[in-house]
């Protein structure tokens, strides 16, 4: 069979002819432009065009990327148990957090309470405000509901870490003084914000903090500001901060209810939203609480 190709006005038709031993090409005057083929000794004889158009495709490279991914996903999981290994071999001393509600209140937490868990940031706003309602429907419930506040700092406050260690420091020093200087950072957030201490130094920062934690704590300020200088103390701020982690805490404040996350993590609750999670759970304990909402 053959075709003839068609070629701009100033070249010459070229007639292409297809056989059984490759393709011909002739001018238009009967001579040979080219061979396909050649009876030379040792001449590479090409494919007709049947079967060029019938060699397979170039093979997928889906099983490489499987593999790929495959090794990806093992070294992803090692690397999960080497975690969960370290994790359970640098497990903390005490179980994080502070009990509200004096030294009791632990013991009741583990008993027959309801107990509410807090994540909460000294420097956060949010947190700030989520406190109150949280307090007083503790308050309300109590015994029969129990907290426990793990101090998570936030890293976009620049000094919510030294904040939650001078929870610490003030929990090692005088227990009843925790949550007094928890309240004193809420109410004196400003100080401590991202502004005002942009240009201040880490030891300026900590020496308003052991001033202002003074007050609470009842020690002098030298004694408290030489618990920054207690790695125990740093150690424990970086466990709550680690716990917060393994809860899956990503932002304050975060509440949990008999170990139960509570929708709108990173906003505060209300005192009315707390009276209907709280009063199905207490009610349960065959607890009658008389009902008032003055905050």
């Amino acid at each position: 069979m053959a075709t003839t190709a068609s070629c701009p006005p100033s070249a010459l038709p070229i007639r292409i002819t297809t056989t059984t031993t490759g393709v011909r090409l002739t001018s238009a005057h009967g001579s040979r432009a080219s061979h396909a083929t050649s009876s030379e000794p040792g001449a590479r004889r090409p494919l007709p065009f049947t079967a060029m158009a019938r060699s397979p495709p170039l093979l997928p490279r889906a099983p490489l990327l499987r593999r790929l991914l495959l090794a990806a996903a093992l070294a992803a999981s090692c690397s999960y148990f080497l975690l969960v290994l370290q994790a359970q071999a640098s497990a903390p001393e005490r179980y994080d957090g502070f009990a509200y509600g004096g030294a009791g209140a632990g013991a009741v937490a583990w008993k027959d309470a309801v107990l509410v868990e807090a994540f909460l940031d000294p420097l956060c706003p949010d947190s700030r405000d989520a406190w109150p309602p949280l307090r007083l429907a503790v308050e309300r419930y109590s015994p029969r509901v129990s907290l426990i506040v793990h101090p998570f700092p936030l890293p976009y406050h620049t000094y919510s870490f030294m904040a939650c260690r001078a929870l610490h420091i003030a929990n090692k020093l005088n227990s009843s003084s925790t949550y007094p200087l928890l309240e004193l950072f809420f109410k004196n957030q400003g100080r401590f914000s991202n502004h005002r201490t942009s240009s201040v130094s880490s030891t300026a920062v900590t020496g308003e903090i052991s001033k202002m934690a003074a007050q609470a704590v009842g020690n002098s300020v030298s004694e408290f500001q030489s618990g920054f200088s207690d790695s125990r103390t740093d150690s424990a701020a970086r466990v709550s901060f680690k716990y917060g982690c393994t809860r899956g805490v990503a932002g304050a404040p975060f509440f949990f209810v008999n170990g139960f996350l509570q929708p709108g993590g990173g906003s505060p609750i209300d005192y009315d939203t707390w009276t209907r999670i709280l009063d199905p759970l207490v009610a349960q304990h065959g607890l009658t609480v008389e009902t008032f909402t003055s905050m």
